[in-house]
């Protein structure tokens, strides 16, 4: 090891776990694309928090060791574990039921996976983002996650356990309330949603991030992307550009033509918007190291700033899927760019109206708009324990609509109100709610930490196979 000491024997054990860990989940990339994957691990590297937000496929390997939960590899009849995925945790049957472990779920829920998009019907909102990761699940996975990266954060910030007990509290709190605001919601016939936060709503940094990505235009990201030759927009060489020959260029082509057949009717109501002006390649930026797509769209107008670009990148397989491996879930989706396209529609209301999926080299993309409007919320400057907490408060209401009863093809796998499901589980034991939440995020949150500085050992010692 690099450090003088040889290491303790629980760390070095750790450290053969992390590494089976890798072994697996980094496989694909290290065969796609060592470079792009050493860049992603010193990325990692940089602090705990950097550190777990790249190892979901670890956070879910120790729910499913038993880091407070414990998986059954049997599923009944509906696909769910048969006797909950907490069944033998330290909380056994708490919150997770036969619905409750069943829900869309975000799959990485972190503190720094928030931010801004611009919805279908022209609003900006802030809401969570990147759904990579999202599956169905259980409820509280997602809780616990960002539970977990609230204490990280805290840590960081030099705040004390008493006071991140209290950010989670005040994230269960918000989470709670808002859950059972939208479970009664749910009982009103012609129901209006609950109003999401948006420029109207939405107060503070929140309000701050949602005004910064308002005064973005697709004109200056047109900029940074194309440029104008010949009276005509076309996308500028540069680094990390590929150029297309004729073959890749007709492969790319007719996936376009199959995502085409994704979009629901309302998106193809201006059937010229949807012309192509020029396509290039993007070396290693997919998930996996691989090529992805652009695509530079006409828009909607003969104007050249209404030009839209959408990317085409190759889907991954959720870590939560090598946990929850129900085959009535596997078995809904064509392919993992289907899985995330549907999973975002189910989460994210009124999501982009370009989103939807296709088939490329025998593997399934996700295609998305390369949007301007999508600002991460930014916690460098959030110091003061009392805007962090009315911030965590706000992030737990958010959560709260993330689990709200999907619409869509998304209801084929959660066809029952999933914010009524989980209001009536924490109503059956409401003192305990926000204890789970607290003790995990800082029995984890320790654990991270501990995980990271294992972490930085083995790549410093060249441990890491591949890199």
């Amino acid at each position: 090891m690099s450090s003088q000491h040889a290491p303790a024997p629980d760390a070095a054990r750790r450290g053969e776990q992390i590494l089976a860990v890798f072994d697996t989940a980094f496989a694909e990339p290290l065969a796609a694309d060592p470079a792009a994957l050493r860049g992603r691990l010193r990325k990692m590297a940089a602090s705990a928090a950097a550190f777990y937000r790249g190892t979901a496929c670890l956070f879910y390997r120790d729910l499913a060791a038993g880091h407070g939960a414990r998986r059954d590899e049997k599923e009944g009849a509906a696909g769910v574990p048969a006797a909950g995925p907490y069944a033998d945790g330290p909380y056994p049957g708490r919150y997770l039921d036969e619905r409750t472990s069943r829900v869309w779920i975000h799959g990485d829920l972190h503190a720094g996976a928030f931010g801004t998009y611009l919805d279908a019907t022209g609003r900006l909102v802030f809401h969570a983002g990147g759904f990579d990761e999202a599956y169905v699940g259980p409820f509280l996975w997602d809780l616990q996650r960002f539970a977990a990266s609230v204490a990280l954060l805290g840590h960081a910030k030099a705040l004390s356990d008493a006071q991140i007990t209290g950010l989670v509290r005040t994230y269960a709190a918000a989470y709670r309330e808002r859950i059972h605001a939208l479970a009664a919601d749910a009982k009103r016939p012609g129901r209006d949603e609950l109003p999401p936060l948006t420029l109207d709503t939405a107060e503070g940094p929140l309000l701050d991030t949602l005004r910064a990505a308002r005064a973005r235009t697709r004109g200056g990201l047109l900029e940074t992307v194309t440029e104008v030759r010949d009276f005509e927009r076309r996308f500028s060489a540069g680094a990390g550009t590929v150029e297309l020959d004729a073959a890749a260029r007709y492969k790319v082509l007719a996936a376009f033509d199959g995502y085409l057949e994704t979009l629901p009717e309302s998106s193809l109501a201006h059937p010229d918007a949807y012309r192509v002006k020029d396509v290039v390649g993007r070396h290693g930026t997919g998930p996996a190291g691989t090529p992805s797509y652009d695509i530079l769209l006409e828009g909607g107008s003969d104007a050249l700033e209404s030009d839209v670009v959408i990317s085409l990148r190759q889907a991954r397989t959720p870590a939560l899927a090598r946990h929850l491996t129900g085959p009535r879930v596997r078995g809904h989706f064509r392919h993992e760019g289907h899985r995330t396209a549907v999973a975002q529609r189910a989460l994210q209301a009124h999501a982009d109206p370009w989103l939807g999926w296709t088939e490329l080299d025998g593997a399934g993309h996700l295609v998305t708009e390369l949007s301007p409007y999508a600002v991460g919320l930014d916690w460098s400057e959030l110091d003061d324990p009392a805007e962090i907490s009315a911030v965590v408060a706000d992030l737990g209401r958010v959560t709260a609509a993330l689990h709200a009863v999907p619409a869509g093809d998304g209801h084929a796998l959660v066809p029952f109100s999933a914010e009524r499901a989980i209001d009536a589980a924490i109503a059956a034991d409401e003192e305990g709610f926000a204890t789970v939440l607290v003790d995990f995020a800082h029995s984890y949150g320790a654990r991270a930490r501990r995980d990271h500085e294992i972490f930085v050992d083995l790549f410093r010692d060249g441990r890491i196979p591949g890199v």
